[in-house]
């Protein structure tokens, strides 16, 4: 396993922010650790489309997997990460109703 710069692990958790889903299985396991097929009812997903997700999320580093016999249990790999969670959910933004970031490179800001 490698360890990122800081840059690189601020924009390695804003890649997983920017899914919905990722979003969601991270506030879960905000929450309490969880087992993939309980994650997947949950969130209303298919456990393919939750496997898919959950591997993008242990290559960045927020979660991990934990054997437990012959299930998994998956947990944010640090708690801080629960910390930053709840410090975002925090925030108050002033959106502008007329802003749509969907630039092709996810960076530009349609603004009119």
């Amino acid at each position: 396993m490698k360890t990122v710069a800081h840059a690189d692990a601020l924009a390695r958790f804003g890649h997983a922010l920017s899914d919905a889903t990722r979003t969601r299985i991270l506030l879960n396991l905000n929450a309490e650790p969880s087992y993939p097929a309980d994650l997947a009812d949950r969130i209303g997903v298919s456990r393919q489309t939750l496997s898919n997700h959950l591997a993008c999320l242990r290559g960045c580093g927020l979660v991990v997997a934990v054997p437990e016999g012959r299930r998994t249990r998956y947990e944010l790999a640090d708690k801080r990460i629960g910390h930053a969670l709840d410090d975002l959910m925090g925030l108050v933004l002033a959106v502008d109703p007329d802003c749509r970031c969907d630039g092709p490179d996810g960076a530009a800001c349609g603004c009119g």
